[in-house]
């Protein structure tokens, strides 16, 4: 997979928010399958962006 850049990385973190706040103001309620819904997504997102770079940094070195 091909490295992601700083402003790519920006910009899926930025979407990312960008549905979350559109859940939190489309909710009824906030209970906890809107908070697990946002909390997993964000470790999904977190998860492959940290690879990503980590990925790349190790090829780097070698």
């Amino acid at each position: 997979m091909k490295q992601l850049s700083k402003s790519q990385i920006i910009c899926i973190v930025l979407l990312w928010l960008a549905l979350c706040v559109m859940l939190v103001v489309s909710a009824k309620e906030i209970n906890w399958e809107t908070i697990f819904t946002m909390v997993a997504s964000g470790v999904i997102i977190l998860i492959g962006v940290t690879k990503n770079n980590g990925r790349s940094n190790k090829f780097r070195r070698k």
